[in-house]
């Protein structure tokens, strides 16, 4: 292989999970320039190219999304070749590059980190927080944290956590005030924390039940986030019901900080999973933080 090319190889798929230039730079540690020379650089080597540029953006071309899916993985490959060479060696080494919604950061990832750094001193981990759909092979994640349901078919999945309930809280003197629901048409009635989806920008629905039926329920609020933990924090300011993970407001049930309506309509996700491509489970990295979480996390 062209020596030139394979060395800014890396440098590509950095602009192409990056979007930028500047942000690309930023990440390597090198000069805008020395990017713009390495994808220039890789561009004349394959002869095609590979970004459509402007005074504003960089986005791949259709050939440009071709090569960066099929370069990508092979150099994650590479990269694995060389992690299974160190544990041989007795040393799990490298970067561990994990892709994780918000919300299962203190589900699943932060319990499980400080033994990670305990046991493997050499192991680096970097967490990225993304409530969105990335593809975690072209974007070069070694893994990634979704809801089961949300997991393609052809990757390998192992759970995190145990089905996870999904409560409506708010706090007393809400309540209070404005009178506690008794079935699902109170909630018209009250003010309600509403989500802007990650991916297409919609407004989610509540997810609930009723008589076994499930509903997907459009609630007025006047209030719109698109961060699941923060919801948390606006019910204890006070400002109406919320929608959330039971696991995320446990203690401010139990102190009675918070106070759980409609319980009968809850429903339940199917919990949190790790999940990677099949080639990548044998590869000592990823193998240490399973290993480590199945030690710490109840349900894996």
């Amino acid at each position: 292989m062209d020596r030139d090319l394979l060395i800014h190889l890396p440098t590509v798929l950095t602009v192409a999970r990056r979007g930028g230039f500047a942000s690309a730079a930023s990440e390597l540690g090198i000069s805008p320039s020395a990017v713009s020379h390495a994808v220039k650089t890789v561009e004349q080597r394959v002869g095609v190219q590979l970004f459509a540029r402007t005074t504003r953006n960089v986005a791949l071309t259709e050939a440009g999304r071709q090569f960066v899916e099929t370069t990508a993985p092979a150099l994650k490959s590479l990269s694995d070749s060389l992690d299974l060479l160190r544990a041989d060696q007795g040393r799990v080494a490298g970067l561990l590059r994990l892709n994780v919604p918000r919300v299962a950061l203190p589900l699943c990832i932060t319990p499980v980190l400080p033994e990670m750094a305990r046991r493997y001193p050499d192991l680096r981990v970097e967490v990225y927080s993304d409530d969105g759909f990335a593809n975690i092979v072209t974007d070069g994640f070694d893994a990634g944290v979704r809801l089961g349901h949300a997991i393609a078919q052809d990757m390998v999945a192992i759970r995190l956590t145990p089905p996870i309930p999904i409560v409506i809280v708010g706090t007393p003197s809400y309540l209070a005030a404005r009178g506690t629901p008794k079935d699902l048409s109170d909630l018209q009635r009250h003010n309600c924390v509403t989500y802007r989806m990650p991916t297409g920008g919609g407004v989610y629905r509540w997810d609930l039940q009723d008589k076994g039926s499930e509903l997907a329920i459009e609630t007025p609020g006047s209030v719109m986030i698109n961060d699941f933990i923060y919801a948390r924090d606006l019910a204890l300011a006070h400002l109406g019901l919320v929608y959330i993970f039971k696991p995320l407001v446990a203690e401010d049930l139990a102190a009675g900080r918070l106070v759980e309506v409609l319980p009968k309509n809850g429903i339940e996700e199917d919990g949190l999973f790790l999940y990677f491509p099949q080639r990548a489970q044998q590869t000592p990295k990823l193998r240490a933080f399973i290993e480590t979480a199945r030690t710490l996390l109840p349900g894996i």
